[in-house]
């Protein structure tokens, strides 16, 4: 078994070779996703070597909410570990959905979405899995003023 300690996102670097063992990511060290939402990279190709997934944790602080965004060329999945989110989504970011603890979510690529934590006092914990390695998560600001 490897066992791989992450502190500092931004320096992992590629394994030099193809993983043989289990690798364990410890990250120490909370970072900002392209949501301006603080979380843990977890697995990706930089800490792993992944060549078709990343995993991560996302913390929505309380009362927080992403900015609209699509992600065009990945699938996401994410379990619901703690608390309560509204997901408002598709065109014109017009249906909505409440999602809480023990919920997965399925994200298709390409549909609009912005999640907004409903509690004003506790954090919202998403841990979710795309079928992109890459550590930066590809994603496009949607604006829904712009939808007839």
């Amino acid at each position: 078994m490897i066992e791989k300690t992450v502190s500092d996102h931004d320096s992992y670097g590629q394994l030099d070779q193809k993983p043989t063992e289990l690798i364990i990511v410890r990250p120490d060290a909370e970072t900002l996703n392209s949501q301006s939402l603080p979380g843990f990279v977890g697995i990706c190709a930089s800490t792993t070597g992944a060549l078709r997934i990343a995993m991560y944790l996302t913390i929505i602080p309380p009362g927080g909410i992403a900015e609209p965004h699509f992600h065009p060329e990945h699938e996401t999945a994410i379990y619901l570990l703690k608390g309560q989110v509204e997901i408002c989504y598709g065109q014109g970011l017009k249906q909505c959905q409440v999602c809480e603890t023990g919920d997965f979510i399925f994200t298709p690529p390409g549909v609009p979405h912005q999640p907004r934590n409903l509690s004003a006092t506790e954090p919202v914990y998403v841990l979710a899995a795309r079928n992109d390695p890459d550590q930066k998560e590809k994603v496009v600001p949607y604006d829904p003023t712009l939808e007839t």
